[in-house]
């Protein structure tokens, strides 16, 4: 005999795709927005930054562990929830790794901090409304999303100030 809460929980098999697709968006992500990162170009070397700028291996190793965090969160919050919410969390998740990939095309690929800045912006905004779904689902999601937030807002800050810095570039 099964205990009601038992049939509400999807099993193994039913989980696995679902982490499967958000950690192979999260990774395409990742790989879409790499490309454009060269942090070793002369353009990039040029420009005037902060002090306050960590070193380039701190962006490697903050990024995995939060990609790992958004995959994991993005999939249980989907396992949990159903019909629209379920869609229209699925359509945040979308949106909001288009817009982190995006990023690093508008601040590298164009040469633009003040692009940048618009693209850390929304994606900032894009992080407030993926909390608020997720939280609707799951606040353990959600409370896993924090870090990915903050470190946006940083990285936002970070942007403009470099933004600051070289006015007209």
């Amino acid at each position: 005999m099964r205990i009601i809460s038992e049939r509400s929980r999807p099993s193994a098999p039913a989980r696995w795709p679902v982490y499967a697709a958000t950690a192979a968006a999260v990774t395409a992500t990742a790989v879409v927005g790499g490309k454009a990162v060269d942090a070793d170009s002369d353009w990039y070397r040029s420009l005037a930054k902060p002090p306050w700028q960590p070193p380039s291996w701190a962006f490697g190793a903050v990024w995995t562990p939060l990609y790992a965090s958004i995959a994991w969160a993005g999939g249980r919050a989907l396992l949990k929830a159903h019909g629209h919410e379920r869609r229209a969390l699925t359509a945040g998740l979308g949106v909001n790794l288009g817009l982190n990939a995006a990023w690093n095309w508008m601040f590298f690929r164009c040469h633009s901090p003040a692009a940048g800045v618009a693209g850390t912006l929304l994606l900032d905004l894009s992080n407030a409304d993926l909390i608020r779904r997720t939280a609707r689902t799951d606040r353990t999601a959600a409370t896993a999303l924090l870090p990915y937030a903050a470190w946006c807002a940083f990285a936002t800050a970070l942007n403009a100030e470099i933004a600051r810095r070289n006015p007209g570039r």
